[in-house]
């Protein structure tokens, strides 16, 4: 391993775990821990969750599909950036002035049992269940990414490779809470759009140009230019169904509620939107024009989830390579540390504050959050020691049962004041068993992405279970009404 990436990975490192040091002595309650005091700008915001949002999967995941699927794959990336606009557009603000409004909820089973009146903490629980089951997967797709890095760059054992990348991660996390993970998701997130800015670009001026590179890319298989190769009507809506998961991601939700005023909002979905487009399409050439480089070259690839990996290692200076490869670790940490932090705080807050411990003070709650962290990564850790384990597998079986046990409730407690606390709850199981059960039956039915089916019988539920039982209590009625006139306002 040349000396140069090695000293780009450390100084990466360092930074990373210095600005968890440096926050470590400016969180001083759980709201700092879990929600940073809501004090973002709407860049930090913007990019922070564009950063947790993207994860491994952008630099290894989605372009080892796109090398093995070809073009047609993009259409992933249509439903996502339609998702996350819609997302940016009408959710962000109205639940930034919900959370603030609904005694200052800090996570998003305090807003729903606060939108709700949930006094009896049963669908706190519930989505605190929801929230764990499915982290501890999605978590453990950014330590298999992380392994897959350290592995790939330094050569290291499979496991060796597993234990250094979750030790980093989790140390900052655990030291700094939500401000550490925000502004090392911002500094993640620049260096991860820089990174799929410059390597497509080199890789088309090193084949010899766009028209080489789909002269080579045609050769090999001419359905790898045709964008409906191959594809259905169900395939394209599985690819683009991943655009539902934004309404219902935990991680994500909690960078709208922690921006310091929803006025802010509109220039972070400008920033967010730009950031997410760029490093998407850079994402995809990556894939596109690296197996003209691979085929060209007759590189050996035999996992198809390193091609951004292989390209880096290959193609620039070690110094600049090591730029490139910590920019993978960034997209890695940047969602690891923010799931992390998310499971953390619904233990914490929604589980030991809200139910065992109401008279905990501050600095016990801070410090059983770092705690959390610790035992939520150690559960993630262990599954993934499969080191065949595939990232994007494993984020697509996370993000749908997000995307189905949330989303629609999401929606329609911004939107709806006839929900109640019955459909909430039975929108959140019905979306989540929804997911596992079809996830197990053998190639789903019609190979339908599970995160459809769940994300309707997820809706459907709610407006029917919310016609059964009691209604909303005028309290409820009035705070709806009141949050509404406020968003007609600004």
């Amino acid at each position: 391993m040349e000396t140069p990436v090695i000293i780009s990975f450390v100084a990466y490192l360092a930074i990373m775990i210095g600005i968890g040091f440096y926050f470590y002595f400016k969180t001083d309650d759980l709201s700092d821990f879990v929600l940073g005091g809501r004090s973002l700008g709407p860049g930090v915001t913007a990019l922070s969750a564009g950063a947790s949002d993207m994860s491994g999967w952008l630099l290894l995941g989605l372009p080892g599909m796109m090398y093995t699927q070809g073009v047609v794959g993009s259409w992933i990336a249509v439903g996502l950036i339609i998702g996350a606009y819609i997302n940016w557009h009408y959710v962000a603000k109205p639940l930034r002035v919900y959370t603030h409004h609904l005694q200052d909820a800090i996570t998003i089973p305090d807003y729903f049992s606060n939108r709700f009146n949930d006094k009896g903490n049963s669908l706190r629980v519930v989505t605190a269940v929801v929230i764990l089951i499915f982290y501890t997967l999605y978590t453990s797709s950014g330590l298999v990414g992380g392994a897959k890095l350290f592995e790939a760059t330094f050569h290291l054992e499979y496991e060796t490779a597993l234990m250094v990348g979750s030790f980093i991660i989790v140390s900052y996390t655990f030291l700094g809470g939500y401000n550490a993970v925000s502004w090392t998701d911002f500094i993640q997130g620049i260096l991860m759009m820089l990174a799929l800015a410059v390597v497509p670009l080199v890789v088309i001026y090193d084949i010899g140009g766009v028209s080489e590179g789909l002269r080579i890319i045609e050769s090999v298989e001419a359905s790898n230019l045709d964008i409906l190769s191959g594809a259905s009507i169900i395939s394209v809506l599985s690819l683009m169904a991943w655009g539902l998961g934004y309404f219902g991601q935990p991680h994500i939700l909690v960078r709208f509620m922690s921006i310091r005023h929803e006025d802010d909002m509109n220039r972070a979905k400008t920033i967010g939107m730009t950031w997410m487009i760029i490093s998407i399409i850079g994402s995809l050439a990556v894939e596109f024009f690296g197996l003209a480089y691979v085929v060209s070259h007759g590189v050996d690839l035999k996992d198809s989830e390193k091609i951004f990996i292989t390209l880096s290692q290959l193609l620039f200076n070690p110094w600049i390579a090591g730029f490139l490869l910590a920019a993978i670790l960034a997209a890695i940490m940047s969602t690891v540390d923010s799931q992390l932090l998310v499971s953390s705080s619904v233990l914490t807050r929604d589980i030991y504050h809200a139910i065992f411990r109401k008279e905990a003070s501050d600095k016990e709650l801070v410090w059983v959050g770092r705690f959390t962290v610790i035992a939520i990564a150690l559960i993630a850790w262990c599954i993934s020691t499969d080191e065949n384990s595939s990232v994007l597998k494993l984020v697509a079986y996370a993000w749908a049962g997000f995307g189905a046990a949330f989303g629609p409730l999401v929606i329609l407690s911004l939107y709806n004041h006839t929900i109640t606390k019955n459909g909430a709850i039975a929108g959140m199981v019905v979306g989540a068993l929804t997911v596992i059960i079809y996830k197990q039956l053998e190639g789903g039915i019609f190979d339908l992405y599970e995160i459809l089916p769940g994300f309707v019988a997820a809706w459907i539920a709610i407006l029917v279970f919310s016609k059964i039982g009691s209604k909303n209590s005028k309290d409820v009625e009035d705070i709806f009404n009141e949050v509404q006139e406020r968003l007609r306002k600004s």
